[in-house]
């Protein structure tokens, strides 16, 4: 009987089950927001995944595209959770391509904290110009 009942799910409930998010409320406000997307369409939280499905989740600052491998409504382990889904190559390089760009980024940005009073006016002077 389980069986029947993974083979329509709902794609909020397989998104959550998946643990691409917390709660199925956050998952529902994604797929509404815009940030998942089902073969290249938005789509609506009650639609029903196929396996084989291509869908593009947005989940903060990564980009994921995942083929759907098998359908649950239940939420297991993450292990168990991941032979759920199958991530492409190109979005997993693309992923850590990224990350490795936002952490290079972090490191560039460093700074010695607040401004001194000298470098405040500066800023201040720099604000204030205006060219004739």
């Amino acid at each position: 009987m389980a069986e029947k009942d993974d083979d329509k799910v709902r794609l909020d409930k397989w998104l959550w089950a998946a643990r691409f998010f917390k709660t199925r409320a956050l998952a529902k406000a994604a797929i509404e927001g815009g940030k998942v997307h089902c073969r290249g369409e938005r789509c609506k939280p009650s639609k029903e995944p196929k396996v084989g499905d291509e869908l593009v989740i947005r989940v903060g600052f990564d980009t994921r595209t995942v083929v759907i491998r098998a359908l649950s409504a239940v939420r297991r382990g993450a292990p168990e959770a991941q032979t759920l889904y199958e991530e492409t190559p190109q979005s997993l390089a693309a992923r850590e391509e990224a990350a490795a760009q936002r952490k290079a980024g972090a490191l560039g940005m460093q700074t010695d904290g607040r401004p001194s009073k000298k470098q405040r006016r500066q800023i201040q002077l720099l604000r204030d110009f205006k060219p004739d």
